[in-house]
Order: C-alpha cells, then structure tokens, then sequence
C-alpha cells in the first residue's frame, strides 16, 4: 500500500478517536505535542489535515496531514509512523496506554469542554438559560446530560477519572450487560466552572434545570477556585454577587465587566477563606459592592461580609445594591440592562472612612459609541475592522455593506513579521474570488494558500456575525422606545409617599424649585412645573414662556425640564419642516417636548407642533416605491399625547398656538433682575451648593415618576367661570379644567377616590388652580401681551408724573424704562399700531409721542380676581350647607 493510498483511506478523524482527542465545537483542541492551556490546534476535515498556531509547539510553520500525526505522537521515524497508519487501516494496531491518574484539573478541564459543547446540541440547556436572561455565546456555561460515560464515549480511564474526581459514583449493576453500573453526579445541571489562580479548572458548579423544589445547586466534591475568575490584580472597584448565577449575568454585561471586576460568593454563608484571600492581595482596590438578595438573609450576610472585610481592609468603601426583585437574575429578567446603570449609581453605603465618596456614574454611558463586537475582531473603528491570526493580519477598509445579499470588502492582509501587504476589492460570498485572491496573496507574501482560506472564511462568518449585530442594534435603536423603568428604593418611596401627604404640598414643591436653582418666578414655575408633569396624562397642558431677548425665559425652561423625569423629555432647539412626522410612531406618547425658540420654526413646522398639540396624533400621506417600480400611496403616523414648553420674544403672532396653550410672560422687573443678580454672585462665590440643587431636581423627578395618571371628577365644574372677554375662552375653560386634574393628581396621596377608583376634586385644589393661573387668564383676556404689558404699565407710570397730555421722544422712554432702542422701537410701533400711543412730527425733525388710551388695567386684574374670588366663596357656603338647607 502506497503513502498515498494510505492518506487517502485514513482520515485525520480516526487518528483523533484512536488516540482519545475531541476537538470542540469550533474544531479545536488542545494541542498534543506540547503543554497548551487553551485550544491552539486547528483541525481541517476537509483536506485531513490539522494546524498548531502556538510558536511553542514544535510543530508550529507546518500542517500535519495523518502519518506526521502518528510520527509526532509516538515521536518515530517516519517509516514506523507509516507502518502504524497501516496497522490501524487494518485494525491490528494496539490500543494506546493511556495514564490511568490524570491529572484533577486536566480531568475537570476535558470534562467542562465537553459540558459546554452539550449546550449546542440540547434545547432544554438553551431554553432554560434563556428563560433565566443568561447568553451561553457570552458566558462559559455547561450542561451534563449525563451521558458522557455512555456508548461509544465508554472509556475506562475516563470513568477512572470521573469516580476519582466525583462526576461518577457506582450505583449497582448494569441489567443488560451484568457489569458495573455509575450514576452521573448532577444529571440535567447547568456547569460553571471554579478556576485556580492561574486559570485552571479546579472545580465545579452545578445548578439544576428540572428541580427547582428540593435540592437545585451542587458543588463537586473538593472543590476550589473562584467563579468567574481571581480577580485582577488592577482591580479598584469589585461587585460581590450572592450567587454564581447572579454574577454571571452581571458579566455577560459589557458595561460592568469593563468597569468592575466580579466575584461570586457561594450563597450568603460561603464566603471562603479563599475569596478573602484573593481580595486582601488587590492592593488597589477602593470599594467592594455587595449584589446580595433583597431579603433579610442577604441583606444581614451583605452586613455581615462588610464587617468582617472591614476589619482586613480598614481603608476600602463598602456599599450594596438595592434591587427592586428578589436577586440579581430575577431584577435583569423583569428589566432591561440599563437598570443596573442606576442602581449602581443608587447603591447604599454600608461605612466608610472619611465619608461616602462621590458617587459616580455606575456604568460609564457612552463614552464612546459602542460598537457591536463579535469575538475574535476588533471593532473599536468600524471603518478599520482588524481580524489578526498566526498566519496573517487583516483589515477591512471602510467597513461592512449593509447589503445583506453580498459581502463587498476592501481586504488589506499584511504579513504578520515582514509587514507586507497586499490590498484587494472582493465579494467574500464568492468563493471563487476568494481562492483565486488567496492564491495570488500566497504567492506574493509568500504564505500558505490553504491557511489564508480558512482564515478569511473564519473572516466572513465574524462579519455576518458583526454586521448582524450591527442592524440589529440599528433597528432596537429606531423602535418605538418604551419607557425606562428606573426602580426606586423602598426608603425613596416612602420618602415621597410622606411627602405627598404633607400639607400645603403645591407650595412644598414651590419651595423645592427654588432650591433648584429657579430664582423668583414663584408663581411662574410652579405653574410650568404642573403644565410639564401632565405629561403622563391623557390630556396634557402646554404653555407658551414670552418675554424679550435675555429675559431669562429659555433658562427657566431648561430649569423646569431638569426637574423632569430625563427620559421623559425631548428638549430640541431647531426643527426642520418634516421632521416631527418622521419620528417613530409611539415616540411621543406621554412625552415632554421643549421648543427653546418657537420663532424659529418654519411655518410647515409650526403647523405640525399645533396638531400634536392639539390632536395628540400627525398624519401624513406619503409616496412610496415598490421593489417593482410601483408607487404606491401609504401613510405615516405619529402618536401622542404630548406635553409642551415654548419660548417665545413674539407672542403676539403666534395667534393659533396661543389659544391651545397657557402664556406665561417671564418677571422682567428690576426686583427679579437684582434676585437674578444675587444668586449669580453667591454662586461665583462659592455660596451656592450645586450638589443640593441637583438633590432637590432629583426628588422632584422621583415625585413626578411615581405619580399615577388617576382619572379625576370635578364636582365643581359648573360653579366657576371665567371671564367671558377672555381670548377663545372655550378652549381657555378645556385648559383650567384640564390644570385644575392636575392640580388634583399632584394631591393624589391626599385625595379620596370614587367606586370608580377616579380622584375627586376638592375645593382647595380649584383655590390653587386660580391662584397659580390668575396671571395666565389676565393674559387671555388683556390685549396686550406680557411683555408688552409691562412695557406699557412702566411708560404710563412715568408719564402720569407729568401730564396725561405730555407728548414725549423716546429718548425719555429709553430714559423711563432702561430698554435699548432696538427693543424700544418694536414696543412703541406695537402700540401705535393698537392705537395705545399716538405719533406727532417728522421723520427729519423727530417724532414725539403722547398715550392717547390709558387703560386701567390695574382694575381689570382686580375685577377679574374679585369675580373668581366670589364665585369661590360661593361654592364654600354651597359645601357648608347641610343637604336640607340645599334643598331649600
């Protein structure tokens, strides 16, 4: 029999089975001709040939077909290892001695990679680690079925070991063949493997997926090592989870494994002299964060552990978290990932020295754009992508197509020592392409053709896999995004529960604004701060802020939106024309959108902020193309309701909006303007404390998140009026009804519900309503607006010191009010335009002025106010009266 014949008979398979090596899943194993901790050995079925890319083996620069594999293995000469090939053709050749005491951790190592390659072929092990929110292609996770000892995987070493090391224990007979019998330890468990301090396998975890009554988690016998790993002697920050399984979905969470090292504790008593010893040797490290259960035992063991690590490390900063479920696993189950962002950020400080630190942002949130990365490619510039092997190194310049039905690449492979390069444009769904690239770049590099090939078809899958991942997080992005459900603690609720029924809460809240940093505005941003909260309401309030050019009214907008829930808000600055039609369809339910200047949009803009506005929904009729060249009609919605703040200089022509909205017309006196001024100068000297106006926005924002969007009865919906001058005073009454719900919700701890679970209207939550919104109707029904009010109100005070008939130049007015002659100009054309003022002269020799309607507007405010007043006593005497007096 020739060299030739022999090759082509026995294949690379054969040789593997007889000398008992499994590759894995990716057809690796661990190299046999020298020491190899982790798979370096590629096997090819294909050309029955198998490659070690470790510059350790003494293989290394060669592929090994079938007989250089018998001569490395028996270490023979090259006739010997033929004439043991033909002996295996034949099967007369010996079985090989293998050792019949391996090794604990080669025997634990062997058996955990066969354990993980179970996960690939049993549903029940994925599904059961799906349901419990784990990533097998993410964690180094196991499954015994129990069968490894079975079949054609009956080795006597292998059960010599096993027994050796307790995956297998004898259990009476075997009925069919009359021998030994071995019962599995933990059949049909999830694996995790225990690891030594230099990585090794040295024990196991075993938690089962079919009793969850009586006994669930096993540990092999004498077992050692830390789950997932020793720590890393960099290590500052270190989250100790309850559990194995609780800490494993904390490291399939790219964001906290960068930025925390982790460790498992073996339940809320099994904290080893192990652990304690690999944490005392982190010599950096600066806080220890306890993920234990949210009950007593793990809240005690948390305590504990604290205790008794404090006394090692005096100088570390201990804290837990506080999760809104049971555990780690239940909380990322119910959740999405970001929940762990904010209760890292709300953790709780068991003791420290010195105080608590600041508290940092618990996951770093983006830094950087994160890009999807599948294993083994470098991602980190996805216009660069680097793929590096023992044969070569790759790139792919300018990135992936997103065409899903090619792969057109511009490949640059460099050799790997020389730094040689070749660049070429290819489909890598084409195989002949590739080949023929394959061997040109052999050729030219001087590399093997066959490894290149492998290499880039390993290149194409990473990349499909990449770019999978890639749209995939492109199209999660462009969904409807639900609301982000950001836990509180029981201690925060209860805080908020206990201030909700504290008295006199409007003017509670009013004060917390102003310690948020909002000066003077008392009136004005309360009643912003309850137009912005019915957001979650299905029937919203907006309000339009006027005043003139650095007023201050984009700054308390901005205030008022920072006292928010943030990811409630949408806060733009420009709109283009169609834009608000192209969001996703559910994006604005229940939202806030703040418009820091209204003037600045298009007419077409304008038109569709009315509608969402108004209607709570934009529909638009859209042209679109089939694949066949068909157009076709569709059309594109756009859901609300919405709440909204805008800005404004010109309130006067914006004659639609104002009608679907409140006016606010910001303090411009001198006594808000030396407030203004007061605070700016306390800040810049250091006595304004930034950390207790972000506290008092943070309460603010629990306090608004907790609210429930009750429905509310007004029974005293028909006893009040509003002026009937008023401007379009039907919607005007829709809005203080509407204000009047939320006034009514903000109070909801203290207000009694119907049999119809709505809250019930109190005459104390119409007293606030009035009292807030006074200014807003005087607004309605004045036909001046805000800024021009006040404008008017200081020139008739000035004037009137002389004469009703003084005619005067607007020098004295720029004199009289402070304003310059650019903002001067378009108040006093404003009223003469309403026939306010009136204008005498020449443009050559200059005008002069006299005021020629000196409205009272003292007593219209007086007026109105008097009328609601006494429509409020009414309703009081009506309340007081007994149901007989009523009657009568």
């Amino acid at each position: 029999m020739e060299i030739k014949d022999i090759k082509a008979e026995l294949t690379l398979a054969d040789i593997l089975r007889y000398y008992g090596l499994k590759p894995d899943k990716s057809m690796r194993l661990n190299c046999p001709f020298h020491e190899d901790k982790t798979p370096s050995m590629q096997v090819y079925h294909k050309t029955h040939t198998c490659y070690c890319f470790s510059s350790n083996c003494p293989t290394h620069g060669r592929s090994l077909d079938v007989i250089d594999f018998i001569m490395h293995k028996e270490r023979c000469s090259k006739g010997e290892a033929i004439k043991k090939a033909k002996d295996l053709l034949s099967g007369s050749a010996p079985k090989p001695t293998i050792p019949q005491q391996v090794a604990r951790t080669a025997v634990l190592t062997n058996m955990f990679t066969y354990f993980k390659n179970a996960v690939h072929n049993s549903k029940p092990a994925r599904d059961y680690i799906e349901q419990r929110g784990l990533d097998y292609t993410k964690l180094e996770i196991g499954y015994n079925t129990g069968q490894f000892h079975h079949g054609e995987r009956k080795d006597e070493a292998l059960i010599q070991s096993c027994l050796k090391v307790g995956l297998l224990s004898p259990f009476g007979s075997n009925t069919r063949t009359g021998g030994q019998a071995y019962k599995p330890f933990a059949k049909y468990c999830l694996a995790f493997a225990l690891r030594n301090r230099s990585g090794q396998v040295t024990g196991m975890y075993f938690r089962s997926t079919v009793n969850e009554d009586n006994q669930k988690h096993y540990y092999l016998k004498e077992s050692s090592g830390l789950y997932p790993h020793y720590p890393k002697a960099e290590t500052e920050k270190l989250i100790i989870g309850e559990s194995i399984i609780d800490t494993a979905t904390l490291l399939q969470i790219e964001a906290i494994s960068k930025e925390y090292s982790l460790l498992a504790a073996y339940g809320t008593n099994r904290l080893t002299p192990e652990h304690i010893e690999a944490i005392r040797e982190l010599k950096d490290l600066k806080e220890i964060i306890f993920a234990f259960d949210n009950d007593e035992a793990g809240n005690k063991a948390a305590e504990k552990y604290a205790a008794q690590l404090r006394e090692l490390l005096p100088h570390i900063t201990f804290s837990k978290l506080e999760l809104p479920c049971k555990d780690v696993n239940e909380t990322a189950q119910a959740h999405q990932h970001e929940i762990f962002h904010h209760l890292l950020e709300s953790r709780t400080f068991i003791f420290s020295t010195g105080g608590e630190p600041q508290k940092e942002t618990g996951i770093p949130v983006e830094k950087e754009k994160s890009q999807p990365e599948a294993s083994g490619l470098n991602t980190r510039n996805p216009f660069k992508i680097g793929y590096k092997t023992a044969t070569a190194n790759y790139y792919i310049q300018g990135g992936v197509s997103k065409q899903l039905d090619s792969m057109k690449v511009t490949l640059v492979i460099e050799h790997p020592e020389i730094s040689y390069k070749t660049r070429n444009k290819l489909d890598l769904y084409e195989d002949k392409q590739v080949e023929k690239l394959c061997k040109e770049v052999a050729e030219k590099l001087n590399l093997r053709k066959d490894l290149l090939e492998a290499d880039i078809y390993k290149l194409t899958d990473l990349l499909d896999e990449f770019r999978e991942q890639e749209l995939l997080s492109a199209s999660n992005n462009r969904e409807d995004s639900e609301e982000l459900i950001i836990p509180l603690t029981v201690q925060e609720r209860q805080q908020i529960k206990f201030f909700g029924k504290k008295e006199n809460l409007i003017n509670n809240l009013n004060e917390l604004l102003g310690k948020a940093g909002i000066v003077g505005e008392e009136k004005n941003r309360i009643f912003l701060l309850i137009i912005a909260a019915s957001y979650k309401m299905p029937e919203t309030l907006h309000a339009l802020i006027q005043g003139s050019s650095g007023s201050g009214k984009t700054r308390l907008l901005k205030q008022i939106s920072d006292c928010i829930p943030k990811e409630r808000v949408t806060k733009l600055t420009r709109v283009s024309d169609k834009v608000l039609y192209n969001y996703p369809e559910k994006y604005f339910i229940n939202r806030l959108l703040c418009l820091e200047d209204i003037d600045g949009l298009s007419e077409e803009a304008e038109f569709a902020f009315r509608e969402l506005q108004s209607n709570g929904e934009l529909n638009s009729a859209t042209s679109s193309k089939l694949e066949n060249g068909q157009i076709i009609a569709g059309q594109k919605t756009v859901k609300g309701p919405i709440a909204s703040l805008a800005c404004t200089t010109r309130g006067e022509i914006y004659e639609d909006n104002m009608s679907r909205c409140f006016l606010v017309s910001v303090d411009e006196s001198a006594e808000q303007t030396k407030r203004v001024i007061t605070y700016q100068n306390n800040r810049a000297a250091g006595g304004i404390q930034e950390e207790e106006e972000q506290k008092a926005k943070h309460f603010i924002q629990r306090f608004i998140r907790e609210l429930k969007p009750f429905k509310v009865v007004n029974p005293y919906a028909n006893k009040i009026h509003l002026p009937e001058e008023a401007h379009k005073i039907r919607r005007l009454n829709d809005l203080f009804q509407s204000f009047v719900k939320m006034v009514t919700v903000l109070n909801q701890y203290q207000r009694k519900k119907d049999d119809k679970q709505r809250l019930i209207t109190e005459i104390a939550d119409i007293e606030t309503a009035v009292e807030i919104m006074f200014e807003s109707i005087v607004l309605k029904v004045d036909e001046l607006d805000g800024s021009l009010r006040q404008f008017y109100e200081k020139l008739k005070s000035h004037i009137g010191k002389k004469s009703r008939n003084y005619e005067f130049t607007r020098f004295e007015v720029r004199e009289a009010t402070g304003l310059g002659k650019t903002q001067q100009h378009h108040y006093i054309n404003q009223l003469i335009e309403v026939e306010y003022l009136q204008q005498y002269g020449f443009a050559n020799r200059g005008f002069r002025y006299k005021i020629v309607h000196w409205d009272n507007y003292t007593a219209m405010r007086e007026r109105i106010k008097r009328s609601l007043q006494n429509q409020l006593e009414t309703i009081k005497s009506e309340h007081q009266r007994t149901p007989a007096e009523r009657q009568k």
